[in-house]
C-alpha cells in the first residue's frame, strides 16, 4: 500500500500564504499533527519525503512514532511542492483573480513563471510507476511505503489512481497532515482512502479545529491543487 501524507501545518499555511518551494517550518500545531499521524500508521517498509523542511520534519515524526530509522528516510525531489515562481510566499488574497482563473482552467499555466499542474503530474506519475512496478516490494509489497509530501503531489497521485485529468485536483479538499492510501488490484491502482486526519480525533491536537470554508478553494487546511491557506489552493 502507498500511504501519502501531506505535511503538518507550516508557518506559511497558518499565515495564509501561497506556499511552494519556500521552506517554511512546521508550527507547534503542525508538529502535534505529525506526531498524531505517526501514531496512527503501521511500521512501513520505507519512508520517502520531499526535501522541504516541513515535509522532512513530518517524516521524522512518523519515523520516530513507527520505529523506522530516521537515517533511512529517502529524499525524492519528485515529491516536492509545485513551484509558484515569483508568487511563492505571496498572501493568497493578494494573488490576482486572473491568475486564479488561469490556474483553474489551464493545467499548463505556470504561475509566476514557475511550474504548471501538468508538470507536477508528470514527475509524480514517474515516481508512482516506480513505486508500483514490482509485485513483491515497493507499494505492492507486504509493508506500506509512506511518502510525505505536499498538497499538489498528493492530488496528482489521486488523479493518476482514478484516471482523472490534472485539473481534477481543483475538486479535491486536502487538509494538513492528512493521510491518503492507494493500493493495487488486478486492474491497476485503487484509491482506498482520501484526506483522513488522525489528528482531528486524537487528543494530540487540543487547539481548536480551524473551520473549513465551504468554497472548494478557500480554507486554511486546503487550497487549490497545490497551495496553502485561504484561497483557491490547498
Amino acid at each position: 500500500m502507498l500511504v501519502l501524507v501531506r505535511h503538518g501545518e507550516s508557518t506559511g499555511n497558518a499565515e495564509g500564504r501561497l506556499l511552494g518551494r519556500l521552506d517554511a517550518p512546521l508550527t507547534e500545531r503542525g508538529r502535534r499533527q505529525a506526531e498524531a499521524v505517526g501514531k496512527a500508521l503501521a511500521a512501513p517498509a520505507r519512508i520517502v519525503t520531499s526535501p522541504l523542511a516541513r515535509a522532512r520534519a513530518t517524516a521524522e515524526a512518523i519515523a520516530l512514532a513507527t520505529g523506522h530509522p530516521v537515517d533511512d528516510l529517502v529524499v525524492d525531489e519528485r515529491w516536492i511542492e509545485a513551484d509558484f515562481g515569483a508568487l511563492d510566499g505571496c498572501e493568497l488574497t493578494a494573488v490576482p483573480e486572473d491568475t486564479w482563473r488561469r490556474l483553474r482552467t489551464d493545467s499548463h499555466f505556470r504561475p509566476g513563471d514557475g511550474e504548471s499542474l501538468a508538470e507536477v503530474g508528470i514527475r509524480v506519475r514517474a515516481s508512482l510507476t516506480e513505486l508500483f512496478a514490482s509485485t513483491v516490494e515497493g507499494a505492492r509489497g507486504d509493508a506500506d511505503v509512506v511518502v510525505v509530501t505536499h498538497v499538489s503531489p498528493v492530488k496528482a497521485a489521486v488523479c493518476w489512481a482514478l484516471g482523472l485529468p490534472d485539473d481534477a485536483a481543483w475538486r479535491m479538499h486536502l487538509a494538513t497532515a492528512s493521510v491518503t492510501r492507494i493500493g493495487w488490484s488486478s486492474h491497476g491502482p485503487v484509491l482506498h482512502a482520501f484526506n483522513v486526519t488522525p489528528w482531528r480525533a486524537a487528543a494530540a491536537d487540543p487547539s481548536p479545529v480551524r473551520p473549513a470554508d465551504p468554497s472548494p478553494v478557500r480554507s486554511t487546511d486546503q487550497g487549490a491543487p497545490g497551495w496553502s491557506a485561504r484561497r483557491p489552493v490547498k
